[in-house]
């Protein structure tokens, strides 16, 4: 029998429990065993962004060679904030190419606040504030640099495609049962949730080559791998050494440079639960520490004060 999804977080609003977010949680030990899970972590799920480290790996191991700002955009999807954009210009530009290369769908930028700004300035949806345009733009790159077709870099047998998917099995140590579209428009790889955190615990006990690059880049520059104001910067800024990535649909993995690991998906696809669930499963792992804990506060309000929280129930 395959174990359901369990409540992993409660919403609670002036100590009534309103409702529950149910999920799927596993932590390795710093050795590489299961250390404990709840809930179904042996099953396929979709990682969406949370492949995107793997990705890299795929790409350096291929001649991407970037400066450490710049590959940690390659392995994020960013918030849309003007650094953001011009790094991926300057990506494309490594090779002579512009935005109307890129092939992700028009869109804003992820931030609120930077999308507003962005409005105001008269910007419009363009393919280049689309989120996953730093790993697209690094795509391109890597095509060139091999002499690859640049026009059809997301389909499935591109040379591209086919060095991710045997990066992408390396690492996780699984087969990929399920190969969909991103919502990016690239291919999108399944994996267990054991064999997501095995890939992060791979890539953040590297001591050298491709593997510590892709590393130390999203460690030095976790501002470029989601945004300046996100969750998931503040996180890896607590943990010296920790690597990670968020996807959609409430995906979450992070690796400890002790080896140590945790990935998680919260059900429902909400992304409340999903902070306060990996700032409880890090604790539970053993990260004690404040700035963590921060990170999974989320609050409810009502009248301009607080009157609840979304609280882990690890």
């Amino acid at each position: 029998m395959v174990p359901a999804p369990v409540v992993v977080a409660e919403v609670v609003r002036s100590g009534f429990v309103e409702g529950r977010h149910h999920g799927s949680v596993v932590a390795l030990a710093a050795d590489g065993t299961v250390e404990w899970s709840v809930g179904d972590v042996e099953s396929p799920v979709l990682p969406r962004s949370c492949n995107k480290p793997v990705q890299a790996l795929a790409m350096v191991r291929h001649g991407l060679d970037l400066p450490p700002d710049l590959l940690a955009l390659g392995c994020g999807s960013h918030s849309g904030e003007q650094v953001h954009l011009d790094g991926v210009r300057r990506i494309l530009a490594s090779v002579d190419l512009d935005e109307s290369a890129l092939r992700t769908p028009a869109d804003w930028p992820m931030d609120e606040e930077t999308r507003l700004a962005y409005v105001r300035a008269g910007g419009e949806r363009s393919p280049i504030a689309m989120n996953c345009s730093g790993k697209h733009a690094a795509m391109l790159v890597t095509c060139v640099v091999n002499g690859w077709d640049t026009a059809t870099y997301l389909d499935q047998d591109h040379p591209l495609q086919r060095a991710i998917i045997e990066t992408f099995y390396e690492l996780t140590g699984e087969p990929v049962l399920v190969a969909a579209t991103d919502g990016c428009g690239a291919p999108l790889l399944s994996t267990s949730l054991t064999g997501l955190a095995r890939a992060f615990r791979f890539l953040a006990l590297a001591t050298d080559g491709p593997e510590r690059r892709v590393a130390d880049a999203i460690r030095q520059h976790p501002e470029m791998v989601s945004g300046t104001t996100r969750d998931e910067r503040d996180l890896l800024a607590a943990i010296p050494g920790a690597i990670g990535k968020m996807g959609a649909e409430a995906l979450h993995a992070v690796a400890l440079s002790d080896g140590r690991a945790v990935a998680l998906k919260i059900e429902d696809g909400a992304d409340r639960a999903r902070r306060v669930v990996m700032a409880a499963a890090l604790e539970r792992a053993g990260v004690v520490d404040d700035a963590v804990r921060r990170t999974g506060l989320v609050e409810l309000h009502g009248g301009g004060r607080v009157v609840g929280e979304v609280r882990a129930t690890l």
